[in-house]
Formats: C-alpha cells, sequence, structure tokens
C-alpha cells in the first residue's frame, strides 16, 4: 500500500529534477577561454623600478608637448581694439548712449607690425552669459531644421519669445536668435593718405554641420523665403526679417545665414569672441602695418550688461586660434609629474634601508 500510495510523488519529483537537471545544462557556457575565464592576464606589479621612471617618462612628454603648444600660440598675431564707447572721448561714445538704428561711428588704429598670412576678424563680447541654462533653452531646433509645422506653431520652450502681442508666431523664435548681434563693418587702409577698402569674406565662416545638417530653411514648392516666412514676424530686437538678412546673396537669408549661424553657436564661457569675416582680395595673405580706419554701424547694446565689445584680427595655426591656456595646462601636469617623481625618488632613498634592516 505505501510503495503504491508513495510512487506517483516519487515519480513527479523525478522528473521534476531531471528538467531542472536540463535546463542547467542547457544554460552552461561554452567551454571556451572567454566564457570560463581562463584568457591570459597580466596584472603589472608596481616597483620603484617602473612607477618612478613612468612618472619622469610622462612629465618629459607633457612638458614637451606644453612647449610646443605655447610657441605655436605665441607665433600667432593677433591685434584687438575695443569699440564699446564707454569713454566721453570714444568716437562710438554718442552711438552707444543713444537708440538710434545704424548709427555710424569710425575707430583709427595703427597696427604696428605686418600681420603674415590668412588674417580672420573677429567680434568679442565680454560679461556675456551665453551659457545661461535659460538662455541656451530658449529656441526651437525643429523650427531651425526648417520643419514647416513649427514654422508657424514655434515650442513652448522659446518663451517669451514664442509669439509677438498680436499672437504672431516668431521666426526664428527664443532668446538666442532674439540677441543677434547685428553690428555691421566696414575696413579701411590708408594707403598713403588714400583709402582703400579692404575686402571682407562673409562665406564659409560657420561650421558645415550647422549650415548643412543641423539647420535649413522650411522648403514649399513654387514658393519664394519671403512667401514661405509669410503670417510669421521677425524676432522683437531685428531690424529686418530672417529671409532679407543679407540683400547682396539670396543663398544667404532665412535659417543658413551665415552670420546667424555663428551666433547660434553659443559660447561656454562669458567673454567670448566669434568669427566675423576672413580677410580677402590684396590682403587676404598680408595685412601691411600703419594706419586703419574701420567703420562701425553701431547697433548692438551691450552698457547695460555692463559688457564691452571689440574687433580681433589674427591668424590661426594648426592648433587654431591664439590660446596658450592649453600649452600652460599641459606644463603644469608634466611640472607636477617631475616633482611627484622627486619626491617619491627622495621616500624610497630614505626608507630603503630601513626596510632592509628589518628583513
Amino acid at each position: 500500500m505505501l510503495i503504491v500510495f508513495f510512487l506517483p510523488h516519487l515519480l513527479y519529483f523525478s522528473s521534476y529534477w531531471s528538467k531542472i537537471l536540463k535546463m542547467k545544462k542547457d544554460n552552461k557556457p561554452d567551454n571556451t577561454a572567454f566564457t570560463q575565464q581562463r584568457l591570459p592576464a597580466w596584472q603589472p606589479v608596481l616597483s620603484v623600478g617602473i612607477v618612478l621612471p613612468l612618472f619622469f617618462i610622462i612629465g618629459l612628454a607633457f612638458i614637451g608637448i606644453g612647449i610646443g603648444l605655447l610657441i605655436t600660440s605665441n607665433n600667432i598675431q593677433e591685434f584687438e581694439e575695443e569699440y564699446t564707447g564707454i569713454g566721453d572721448n570714444s568716437n562710438c561714445y554718442i552711438c552707444a548712449n543713444n537708440a538710434t538704428a545704424n548709427c555710424k561711428c569710425t575707430l583709427n588704429f595703427t597696427i604696428a607690425q605686418p600681420i603674415q598670412g590668412s588674417v580672420f576678424m573677429y567680434y568679442g563680447l565680454t560679461n556675456y552669459y551665453q551659457n545661461h541654462q535659460k538662455y541656451l533653452s530658449s529656441r526651437d531646433d525643429q523650427q531651425l531644421a526648417g520643419e514647416t509645422y513649427y514654422l508657424k506653431n514655434p515650442s513652448q520652450s522659446c518663451k517669451p519669445y514664442q509669439m509677438d502681442i498680436n499672437n504672431n508666431p516668431i521666426a526664428p523664435c527664443g532668446s538666442i536668435a532674439n540677441s543677434f548681434f547685428n553690428d555691421a563693418f566696414a575696413l579701411y587702409y590708408n594707403n598713403q593718405g588714400f583709402l582703400d577698402e579692404v575686402k571682407l569674406d562673409g562665406s564659409a565662416i560657420a561650421w558645415w554641420t550647422d549650415h548643412n545638417v543641423k539647420f535649413s530653411n522650411p522648403s514649399q514648392t513654387g514658393s519664394n523665403l519671403s512667401q514661405i516666412f509669410e503670417g510669421t514676424v521677425k524676432p522683437i530686437n531685428w531690424s529686418k526679417p530672417v529671409y532679407n538678412l543679407d540683400v547682396n546673396n539670396p543663398d544667404n537669408n532665412g535659417f543658413i545665414n551665415e552670420d546667424f549661424l555663428v551666433w547660434m553657436r553659443t559660447a561656454a564661457l562669458p567673454d567670448f569672441r566669434k568669427l566675423y569675416r576672413r580677410i580677402s582680395g590684396n590682403y587676404s595673405s598680408f595685412m601691411p602695418s600703419g594706419n586703419y580706419t574701420l567703420e562701425i554701424t553701431y547697433n548692438y547694446p551691450v552698457k547695460d550688461l555692463p559688457g564691452k565689445k571689440k574687433v580681433i584680427f589674427s591668424t590661426v595655426s594648426w592648433m587654431g586660434g591664439k590660446n596658450q591656456f592649453l600649452g600652460i595646462a599641459y606644463l603644469v601636469f608634466g611640472s607636477l609629474c617631475f616633482v611627484m617623481g622627486f619626491i617619491l625618488l627622495i621616500v624610497y632613498a630614505k626608507y630603503q634601508n630601513v626596510e632592509d634592516n628589518d628583513d
């Protein structure tokens, strides 16, 4: 009777355990060096003979790279001039203290040494926090990418520059676009009493990815830009609509305007410069020393920041523009490696005999 009673249970449990064993067998990793963790491994022994030379080698390498970076940076020629118009004697003082649109002022300066090579012209702003979180997020990337729906229905992130007081959509919307830098410059070289215009080239000054990938104008069959943007309004601080930013080049309008693209790539630090033009024409590879006149169309207010505006003329190298920070950083790190190496060497020399005596 007992056998008859327990037999079904025994059969059930034996069937259950056979299934468990089969599952475990099926889940067993392959018998390879990788899955069974039999790969060869090497663990360095950090002895004095390895650590000390390593510190000195790394220190030498970083110091050498730092010196190279500093020499390269110092070979870059750069000239900058402020034109904020703060002082009473400044040529731009009147323009800086009134609200007249397209106010003209001139800046006369002298370049003592000729600038060799390709010269780039930048505008610089100080105490301007483009990295503020609310400022950074105040844009509509889908609108800027040319999506037609968002042209008339900008994102909520653009507020308070999403709609105007009549509830018309703003294009481009947001704080970054609304604060677009709109000073303009014309440069002249005083060539023996005659003002010779220095040609400024504004083509291809923005990143290729911004112009060809990230930003795009909305398209509509059989319509030009002004028709496509019909029903939208320009940003509050702009003097002209986005489809008419460049009257001389119809292809340089809308969301792919070169100056607009440069401005929309926000700066990480409060003091920054942005590329304005390349020197071209007769002065494309050489800016002679002498007297220059910069004619400024003063529109951009910075008095309330308070900040400053300046123009910079600079050459470039394989590492970009003039920047000593990277070279100094390499020198500091390399020097620290050398100092740590000498400290470890002194400690080892002092306590080596103590360890030997203990043995």
